[in-house]
């Protein structure tokens, strides 16, 4: 099911690409969009975040939120024959959009076009986008990974396209029964780096929620179990909780109630919108952030920005991601060789979401 702030900004981006708000147009006001969606300010913020970080809205200090249409369409003269395909899991949400604008504005300086298409994290969906660069003849792919901790039925595909002798390179994660050169953050080290800043801050009852089948989810758990063992503190099975894409609206009542039961103090989830969708059923709930419970997200989205708790997360490289994805493929396209992984070291941002625990 799509998230409600998910749904206005849908109807919102609508709204502007049919032009019933104008260019450089203030759109309406937050409590005026929350009369008329019947929702809470904080999933108008949302709404708007999700707007502004895609390029389609600006907010002014002091004066409103205005439409602003900055973010290109990407697809343009797919026939062209300097055309590099990208696919990614998502498009027009989280943190993709400025990982597409980087590498667009990289490819468009360069003289390339870029072919854009998205999976949803389904691997059907990644199959035909596959099958649409072959027939398109693209001369490079970047490729975020559906599902890159299951088997995935695709990859006979992969090993085509190599035979092709089309280079590729994947960002956020790579699958691991190929030997394909990827661009990512370290993972595991940002696991480790936010459960080991709950335990500088004496969080001894630490709970984990991270998606299970995308490998930086597997990572990261990885890096919470390090982190536990050098501070020599001993977890339990209900200390870790997994979800899947699909399972997601499900795990955030089941957390909630986790937390309850065990009284967890800390809670390290797998990105910022869980972190964020979590905190306000928390908050629902009458817990107060970060009193009562800590909680850390990751990728540094504006999603963790917003309200009046802001995130303590982990930075995420974003639109410079994308710029080194590009720069890569092109090199590689020119050089006509493998090129080495880029593997970035996180770095946690300290926000007002965390409290130390008084010993």
């Amino acid at each position: 099911m799509v998230a409600k702030y998910q749904q206005i900004a849908d109807e919102l981006r609508q709204k502007i690409n049919l032009q019933a708000f104008k260019m450089n147009e203030a759109i309406p006001s937050e409590a005026e969009l929350q009369k008329q969606y019947e929702v809470s300010r904080h999933t108008i913020r949302q709404a708007i975040a999700l707007l502004v970080n895609e390029g389609y809205l600006r907010k002014e200090k002091g004066s409103g939120t205005y439409v602003d249409n900055v973010f290109k369409q990407v697809a343009h003269s797919f026939e062209e024959s300097k055309t590099i395909g990208v696919i990614t899991t998502y498009v027009s949400d989280y943190i993709f959009p400025p990982i597409i604008r980087g590498i667009e504005n990289t490819l468009s300086k360069n003289g390339y076009s870029l072919l854009l298409a998205s999976t949803n994290n389904n691997y059907q969906q990644e199959k035909e986008c596959l099958e649409k660069m072959m027939q398109k003849n693209v001369q490079g792919l970047i490729i975020e990974p559906t599902k890159s901790n299951q088997y995935n039925p695709n990859l006979a595909l992969y090993t085509q396209l190599r035979e092709q002798g089309i280079p590729i390179v994947m960002i956020n994660a790579a699958y691991e029964e190929l030997n394909i050169p990827k661009i990512s953050v370290n993972d595991e080290l940002g696991g480790f780096l936010a459960t080991d800043y709950l335990m500088k801050k004496n969080h001894r009852n630490i709970l984990l929620i991270t998606k299970i089948d995308d490998l930086q989810g597997k990572y990261r758990m990885k890096g919470f179990i390090r982190a536990s063992e050098e501070n020599k503190i001993m977890f339990k099975s209900e200390n870790i909780m997994t979800y899947t894409t699909e399972t997601k609206n499900e795990i955030l009542s089941q957390a909630v109630d986790q937390i309850e039961t065990y009284h967890f103090t800390g809670v390290v989830c797998y990105n910022d919108e869980l972190a964020s969708e979590l905190n306000q059923k928390l908050i629902e709930k009458n817990f107060n952030i970060p009193d009562d419970i800590s909680i850390i997200g990751n990728d540094n989205s504006t999603l963790g920005q917003m309200g009046s708790i802001a995130l303590t997360t982990l930075d995420h490289p974003k639109e410079g991601l994308g710029v080194d994805a590009a720069n890569w493929i092109l090199q590689a396209i020119k050089l006509g060789s493998i090129q080495d992984d880029i593997i970035y070291t996180p770095q946690l941002l300290e926000r007002s979401s965390v409290k130390k625990i008084n010993n």
